[in-house]
């Protein structure tokens, strides 16, 4: 049911969602979020004309853009609607080196054929998480790397996510670096990084109307605070980040 959930979305979710999955990222209140993690993914990449495959694309935002970066395309999803709507925004980008695919990636049999895969916001859908990175690796050269950006731990338990589950019938899990670490070495990946997301940061400095003294103290205070919140911040394996997958 949860994959039948994935296929009709775009179907189920109104003229407005339709519409906002359409013109991502530019529809989305997070589009600056996301031009800040395809910058850090564009840095992790080998370098265009690499074969990409991009996974669980949607509407295809994420495989115009690598396209237009250089890199020879292929987005790949379940949905055959988002399919179609992703066939048109190739139309209206003008790129002629993507193309897109309907497949469940977790079953995908290109062996061999690509340099570089990435999971974009996409791998916490999987039903069976370990077969799609397990497919993936199957489908990277030797050397190849598939990079991952991915919801931490307890994404499961927001209020959006179960909203989307009870109300469409998909699947939403945590997808945090420890678990997809652990399906990776499972497929075959040798090494990994985890890399901190370039828009999860805190202030530094800020100007405030407060007298410089004052200033001075509340500021010392704040750094204490900030110190204590970092010596108890979660383990990077449990966060929302980046992870980078190394196949030999």
């Amino acid at each position: 049911m949860a994959k039948q959930g994935e296929i009709d979305y775009i179907d189920n979710i109104g003229t407005d969602g339709a519409y906002h999955a359409q013109h991502k990222p530019y529809s989305d209140p997070r589009c600056g979020n996301y031009f800040l993690d395809l910058g850090a993914i564009f840095l992790l990449l080998p370098p265009p004309p690499a074969r990409l495959l991009d996974l669980g694309v949607g509407t295809g935002w994420t495989s115009i853009l690598f396209a237009q970066r250089g890199y020879q395309v292929i987005g790949q999803d379940i949905a055959p609607a988002m399919i179609e709507l992703a066939h048109q925004n190739r139309q209206k980008a003008g790129t002629t080196n993507v193309d897109f695919l309907v497949s469940d990636y977790e079953s995908l049999d290109m062996p061999e054929q690509f340099d570089c895969a990435v999971f974009y916001d996409s791998l916490h859908h999987a039903v069976d998480e370990q077969a799609a990175l397990t497919a993936v690796y199957q489908s990277l050269k030797p050397g190849g790397i598939c990079i991952t950006v991915e919801p931490g731990k307890d994404h499961h338990l927001s209020h959006e996510s179960q909203y989307a589950v009870k109300t469409f019938g998909v699947t939403e899990k945590e997808m945090h670096p420890g678990r997809i670490i652990s399906c990776a070495k499972n497929a075959g990946f040798s090494d990994y990084r985890v890399i901190k997301r370039p828009h999860e940061k805190g202030i530094l400095f800020e100007s405030s109307p407060q007298p410089f003294s004052e200033r001075c103290i509340t500021f010392m205070g704040e750094i204490h605070q900030a110190f204590r919140k970092l010596c108890r911040t979660p383990s990077l394996l449990n966060a929302g980040n980046i992870v980078v997958l190394h196949k030999q």
